[in-house]
């Protein structure tokens, strides 16, 4: 009984710990988090001006959206 506690005991030693590589601390936390998201919002911001900067070809000319043709909430 004895003998098996031992083996148990030290298969969890060994077993703690982190499995696989080991990462680079430029990598982990939150500054680097900061700047991939700003790099997102940069890039989310281009592709949006980049739309806009094209003029919709359903507006047929006009700078303006026209008002609904049937009033709502009136029955």
């Amino acid at each position: 009984m004895r003998a098996i506690v031992i083996v148990v005991s030290a298969a969890l030693v060994i077993s703690c710990g982190v499995a696989g590589a080991p990462v680079v601390p430029e990598y982990v936390g939150v500054a680097p988090t900061i700047e991939k998201q700003k790099r997102q919002h940069a890039l989310e911001a281009e592709r949006q001006g980049a739309e806009s900067a094209e003029p919709d070809p359903t507006l047929g000319g006009h700078d303006f959206d026209m008002p609904p043709s049937q009033p709502a909430g009136i029955l």
